[in-house]
């Protein structure tokens, strides 16, 4: 197979990775051979995953939209993914400028398509590092230069925590952010849950495991729980599109068939 211009090296293109998944979801177009085969298991069982990668990736927008008119001008979006329309920094930005954007992926190919979108722009840059160990994004000189952690932060945390395992300890990454953040801050949050059909989860999981990036769903009771020690925006946290939707249509008649839970939650 013929490596793409844009592939870094030091990547394996004959194993799925999740980012790469989302990617074809969104209809883009960084991803393998690979990608796109189990991202078709994962639709042949679930039609609506592409419509729940648009979902939350809506819920992103409104979120950033949300965090901006609340007064927050940085941004630390773990498990930020490959690029696509409507970003953190462009939302941020065109509302402010002055709007510091650090993105935060494992994915090489995440990583590098955030630097080359954005060469030339001082106040948002993309490093590579594991969302399980936040001491090590906390520290790195890039993070540091950028974030003035004396002021409020938004963390985003946007389809990111299900792809951590309970042995990992999504509450443990959570806390160690939020102890890193003054009051003021918030915490952005979506996550995938099979709550509404436990079957076809099942199924997903399964094929997941397959992957650089097995994933673990969670109850609403349990994607709650990792917003300990902020405060939820209301109306809490919900099926996505039920996020303070900017019309009706937006919600359907069916949200739950997204499969993905959010929230916002601030520090006080």
């Amino acid at each position: 197979m013929d490596r793409p211009d844009w592939a870094p090296e030091d990547i394996d293109m004959e194993r799925p990775s999740a980012a790469r998944m989302y990617d074809y979801y969104l209809g883009g177009s960084h991803n393998f051979a690979a990608d796109r085969a189990a991202a078709q298991q994962v639709q042949a069982v679930i039609p609506d995953v592409s419509v729940s990668a648009q979902a939350n990736r809506t819920f992103l927008r409104r979120a950033v939209r949300f965090l901006v008119d609340s007064g927050v001008r940085q941004f630390l979006d773990i498990g930020s993914g490959i690029p696509t329309l409507g970003n953190v920094h462009e939302i941020a930005q065109q509302a402010d400028p002055a709007s510091r954007v650090v993105y935060v992926d494992i994915d090489p190919v995440a990583v590098a398509h955030s630097r080359r979108i954005l060469a030339g722009n001082d106040h948002a840059t993309a490093i590579r590092a594991d969302g399980r160990q936040p001491d090590t994004i906390l520290g790195h000189p890039e993070v540091r230069a950028l974030l003035d952690f004396e002021q409020p932060v938004a963390i985003m945390m946007v389809a990111m925590l299900h792809f951590v395992s309970d042995d990992d300890d999504p509450a443990g990454m959570v806390r160690a952010l939020h102890g890193a953040v003054p009051s003021g801050s918030y915490l952005a949050l979506s996550h995938g849950t099979d709550d509404a059909r436990p079957g076809d989860g099942a199924i997903g999981m399964a094929i997941y495991r397959n992957t650089a990036n097995p994933i673990t769903l969670r109850t609403r009771a349990q994607v709650t729980a990792l917003f300990d020690g902020f405060e939820l925006v209301p109306p809490g946290v919900v099926w996505v599109p039920q996020w303070h939707p900017d019309s009706p249509d937006e919600v359907g008649e069916n949200p739950e068939r997204t499969g993905v839970l959010g929230g916002v939650g601030r520090k006080e």
